[in-house]
């Protein structure tokens, strides 16, 4: 109620352009580097006996004058107290402190659209952080699954023999990145790869009729005609996207210190590059984070915030450490996201990029795939990010997860140096880009609802032989590069 009350109140006071601005009295006009879209950004604190300063900045919303379309800024509006009567003064901030401290002893604003919290492991036992604000909460694991058995499908395998990428030889890998690696990593370094299993639909089901015939440990116990129903879906063209909800969803184990760098070094380059792109996309921003049940904390969660400077900090806080055993949590990881305040409706863009190097426990296979079926019915596309030391089980795994859900497959290379050595994917053919610009192509085609194809500037290798946007299996096939 009262950021309601401020934000009526401060809206009265301020406008949208610097020249409606000069023309109210006691009103002048500066700049934010809030976003379209952002929510109350700030409120300074009232200092009525020091020079009687009131000061309340308030972002008008996706209002632009003569900014610089690269520059994310926007007008508004500052309440100057030297410009104010000497009675309305002492009124005002009277009532504006006695608000601000009511909103101080009721646990203070917070601009998460839903609740913050985590889910402590044997590690921790802590209750949730007290910097969670007052959506706080510890929550359960997602129990349930899907009565779809598991094994090798009966049908024969379509397609061709598997092969993976060869040609162009790797950058090589740095040094392990296991625990406390965490060295300072430069914006756009990582090096990535994508691939489309939707777009290769016959490659991925003798790719994973293979796998299934082998019968590995924790297998997901999702059918081929799960997959077909999500490929019949994702047939047709999404459409053009009016806004955007991103979440992270990241192994915060020891292994991931060079990936958790990354991304909180990159963060904020990337929003801005979206902004750049699609100014008037409202863009919201959540984080999952997860561990495993010995561990500190097996779920971190915060919920969606549309000012990805209060995300970054969030995402600042987080560092990688724990992790015993290699499986993970990602089951209750994507059951959490899943339970996120996404926005529904046609107009938003929904994506999901899961960054992890590791699987499910075996024995949390029908977890796994409720929390990708959960993500699928609110239309959440899921990217995987595969980093160094994924296997077979989470390889197959995720691209499961990115072909049910409409999103692609994502992962990292040894061209960057950095991390541990990285598993060639099982595909035959791909582009090396930087990782921020795998990302923004997603995200771009998503937004957009057409296809693009990396830039050649952008394309630092290939993987495989592709020639004219495709290559050619031993089989006689053909698959087409992402």
């Amino acid at each position: 109620m009262t950021r309601s009350f401020l934000r009526s109140l401060a809206q009265r006071v301020t406008s949208t352009s610097p020249t409606t601005a000069a023309a109210i009295p006691g009103v002048r006009a500066c700049c934010s580097s809030a976003r379209p879209g952002a929510p109350w950004h700030r409120t300074h604190h009232v200092h009525p006996r020091k020079h009687m300063k009131l000061f309340i900045s308030y972002p008008v919303r996706a209002v632009h004058h003569g900014v610089p379309g690269r520059v994310r800024r926007r007008h508004v509006t500052t309440l100057a107290a030297k410009e104010i009567p000497m009675h309305t003064r002492f009124r005002f901030a009277f009532m504006v402190g006695g608000l601000l401290a009511l909103g101080a002893c009721s646990g203070g604003p917070s601009s998460a659209e839903g609740g913050d919290g985590e889910i402590p492991g044997k590690g921790g036992g802590a209750v949730p952080d007290a910097s969670f604000g007052e959506g706080a909460a510890v929550g359960s694991a997602a129990s349930g699954g899907v009565s779809d058995g598991v094994g090798p499908p009966s049908e024969g395998s379509p397609g061709g023999s598997l092969g993976t990428g060869g040609g162009g030889g790797a950058g090589g890998a740095g040094g392990a990145g296991g625990a406390g690696g965490g060295a300072s990593i430069d914006p756009g370094t990582l090096t990535a790869g994508a691939w489309d299993d939707n777009r290769n639909f016959d490659f991925f089901l003798s790719y994973r009729s293979t796998l299934y015939s082998q019968q590995l440990p924790g297998l997901l116990p999702i059918t081929e005609a799960d997959h077909q129903a999500a490929h019949s879906l994702f047939a047709a063209p999404p459409g053009k996207k009016e806004t955007l909800d991103v979440s992270l969803v990241i192994d915060t184990t020891g292994s991931m210190s060079d990936e958790i760098t990354y991304l909180q070094t990159e963060f904020i380059a990337l929003s801005d590059s979206i902004f750049a792109r699609y100014p008037n996309a409202q863009q919201r921003w959540s984080l999952v984070l997860y561990k495993d049940t010995e561990d500190d904390y097996i779920v971190r969660w915060f919920d969606f915030r549309s000012d990805p400077d209060e995300f970054q900090e969030k995402l600042a806080e987080q560092a990688a450490g724990g992790g015993g055993d290699f499986p993970e949590a990602p089951d209750m990881a994507l059951s959490k996201a899943a339970d996120l305040s996404w926005r529904t409706g046609g107009d938003t863009a929904r994506l999901a990029f899961w960054v992890a190097d590791a699987p499910h426990h075996d024995s949390n296979a029908a977890a796994m795939a409720s929390g990708i079926r959960a993500l699928k019915d609110l239309g959440v596309a899921v990217y995987p990010v595969a980093s160094s030391g994924v296997d077979e089980l989470t390889e197959l795994s995720m691209r499961s997860a990115a072909q049910l859900t409409g999103g692609r497959y994502l992962f990292l290379t040894d061209d960057s140096g950095v991390g541990g050595a990285h598993k060639e994917p099982t595909i035959p053919c791909y582009f090396v880009t930087k990782l921020d610009r795998a990302i923004l192509r997603m995200v771009d085609i998503a937004l957009s609802g057409v296809y693009r194809e990396p830039e050649p500037s952008e394309i630092l290798r290939t993987g495989g032989d592709p020639q004219d946007g495709a290559c050619q299996l031993a089989s006689g096939g053909e698959v087409l590069v992402f």
